[in-house]
């Protein structure tokens, strides 16, 4: 039989590996990857500048945005006309790098 302690350990740590799937299904597609490498480079940036940098349609910019908005990892604010996007938190390129270095059987 499993002690309360167990459980509560089980359940935390749950509760972290749902928190890190939520994350890594928010940025598994290329233009939101892309979009997280600009951010990294360029602190602020507009939808039609992440649309000129990533060579992407604006709907579908304009989607990604609005969907990692959404989630969490985006924070928007406005300039004058533009949105202006930046990462909420700069260590989810962390996540990124340790992936793009995984020397996995691809």
């Amino acid at each position: 039989m499993e002690s309360k302690q167990e459980t509560f350990v089980y359940k935390e740590e749950a509760e972290r590996l749902e928190r890190i799937a939520y994350i890594l299904k928010t940025v598994a597609h290329p233009v939101r990857l892309g979009i997280i490498r600009l951010l990294e480079i360029h602190p602020k940036m507009n939808v039609s500048d992440i649309c000129e940098a990533l060579s992407t349609e604006q709907s579908l910019t304009s989607h990604h945005l609005q969907n990692m908005r959404l989630k969490g990892l985006l924070s928007v604010k406005r300039d004058g006309r533009s949105m202006m996007y930046s990462l909420k938190e700069r260590d989810i390129s962390l996540i990124i790098d340790c992936l793009d270095n995984c020397q996995c059987n691809m």
